[in-house]
């Protein structure tokens, strides 16, 4: 039952949009690569953009991500790696740049930009983050994630984060990893997910900006349920005074993030009321295939 109404919007989405894993599901069974965004879009309103850590897009591919989607939608990219993790946010004016000049030809569906910091950037580099946030453009949003222990400690070290973020106008970037670990048993997708992700404690901070999570739960997304009552509390109470939320779903190799996302919204329209409803998966619209006695009577 709904039992608080919101004014904030919610922006759901999962880490990706062109995999081949979701047709017959997500996307319909003979979609294209040229399909997957418009027919993501047409569910979610927002995607997070792992490929630009790696390298950027061309200009004409960025205006085609524009012209496949609907104003409104919103694109999270991930600053390279360049900037963050080679450079540590000093000497990279260039990357920064062309980073951001590409991000601008996207003005009316550019989300949250997520600067993702590495393992070893840790209290000693605040003085760092300060001034990389305090050189870019006025309005421009931003996410920031650490992993760092120094960051989780409850003391002078996470103090000082959430304090820099709140005065620079940055959001801090919540990482819940905890489901995944939490897993009874791990199949193999499992097992490379916990390698490959950090086991952080988790947090639900808000310092400036829309709130932002990214959580990553299991492949059977009904046993993620209970971590994200946690999550639906959380984000009921920020929609309900007004902020803006990007919740980002993944699962070990993100095959049933679109289903997680789906869950999430459910429970969380169960809490809130005036929260759009989401459209029916393409997949799930088609007519079911023929069965081979139809195919030759």
């Amino acid at each position: 039952m709904s039992t608080s109404a919101i004014t904030g919007r919610l922006y759901l989405g999962c880490p990706v949009w062109a995999f081949h894993g979701w047709r017959g599901a997500l996307y319909t069974r003979d979609a294209r690569r040229e399909d997957f965004l418009p027919q993501y879009a047409r569910v979610f309103g927002a995607v997070e953009g792992n490929a630009t850590f790696y390298g950027l897009p061309t200009e004409a591919t960025v205006r085609r991500w524009c012209d496949e989607t609907l104003p409104g939608f919103r694109f999270s990219f991930k600053f390279p790696r360049a900037v963050s993790h080679d450079a540590k946010l000093e000497g990279a004016g260039r990357e920064t740049e062309a980073f951001l000049a590409r991000m601008a030809l996207l003005p009316d569906r550019l989300g949250p930009l997520l600067l993702q910091l590495g393992p070893n950037f840790g209290a000693c580099d605040l003085p760092r983050l300060d001034r990389f946030l305090a050189s870019l453009p006025d309005g421009l949003a931003i996410a920031v994630e650490v992993r760092h222990p120094d960051f989780y400690d409850e003391g002078t070290g996470e103090r000082d984060l959430d304090a820099l973020l709140v005065e620079r106008g940055a959001a801090r970037a919540n990482f819940d990893t905890q489901d995944v670990f939490a897993a009874a048993t791990a199949d193999e997708t499992t097992v490379a997910a916990q390698s490959r992700k950090p086991r952080l404690p988790r947090r639900a901070t808000h310092t400036a900006g829309p709130a932002f999570v990214r959580f990553v739960g299991r492949n059977v997304v009904a046993d993620s349920a209970p971590a994200l009552a946690f999550w639906v509390e959380r984000v009921a109470d920020w929609l309900g005074r007004g902020l803006d939320v990007h919740f980002f779903t993944h699962t070990p190799d993100d095959a049933m993030a679109p289903e997680l996302a789906r869950l999430f919204h459910r429970m969380l329209a169960a809490r809130v009321s005036g929260l759009p409803a989401l459209r029916s998966f393409a997949g799930e619209d088609e007519p079911a295939s023929p069965v081979q006695g139809e195919l030759f009577g």
